[in-house]
């Protein structure tokens, strides 16, 4: 399965959900903010959510800073 991850090009697997595309890339305990085909998609739907083929997945990462 291929989707766009960060604009580029991302083949996964098998389908799964965001919660499994985050703890593969390592950062189901980061604080991200994740957008899917344009949409955020909040924290407490990761599992939840199924990617598809051809989805588009935005991840970013949360700074702190002042």
């Amino acid at each position: 399965m291929d989707i766009q991850l960060n604009g580029q090009p991302h083949a996964l697997p098998h389908p799964g959900t965001l919660l499994a595309l985050l703890q593969q890339q390592g950062l189901a305990e980061r604080r991200v903010a994740v957008e899917l085909n344009g949409e955020i998609i909040p924290r407490s739907r990761h599992a939840q959510t199924t990617l598809k083929d051809g989805d588009r997945v935005e991840i970013v990462h949360a700074l702190g800073g002042g």
